[in-house]
């Protein structure tokens, strides 16, 4: 039976794609859990459209984090937060804060553990086609 899938399953397939699998896992898991629909022409035009709409939010985010990546590259972003006279950080700067700090996504900054003392560091960063290093100052309040 050819069904249009509604949701990622994995093993079986992406959302919005049209997949032939048996029928009695069509009508007894796919269908009653709402994963899937019957793989009318309707359907598939619809999945078709939204198929294209994923991929060009995808290519569109390529495009800002690129160039938030080439902005942020030519300046450095400041991060206040408590530390003690040692320059010791009492809370650690992760992945997330430096994300927020930097309008980018988490998932393109690649930390390998929070930074822990105050000063200046690289942080690399890896999207699908941006990659670099941005600078990032830790300061005390």
């Amino acid at each position: 039976m050819k069904v249009v899938l509604t949701k990622d399953i994995r093993d079986v397939g992406r959302a919005h794609s049209v997949i032939e699998v048996a029928d009695g896992h069509a009508l007894n898991f796919l269908f009653p859990r709402k994963l899937a629909v019957p793989a009318s022409a309707s359907a598939v035009q619809h999945a078709e459209m939204r198929q294209k709409q994923v991929i060009d939010r995808k290519e569109l985010d390529v495009k800002l984090i690129t160039a938030r990546v080439v902005a942020l590259a030519e300046g450095r972003t400041t991060i206040t937060k408590k530390a003690n006279e040692q320059g010791h950080l009492y809370d650690g700067v992760d992945a997330a804060e430096i994300a927020a700090a930097t309008e980018l996504p988490e998932e393109v900054i690649k930390l390998e553990k929070p930074i822990k003392e105050l000063g200046t560091f690289e942080i690399p960063v890896a999207g699908v086609e941006a990659f670099g290093t941005i600078s990032i100052d830790i300061v005390a309040e």
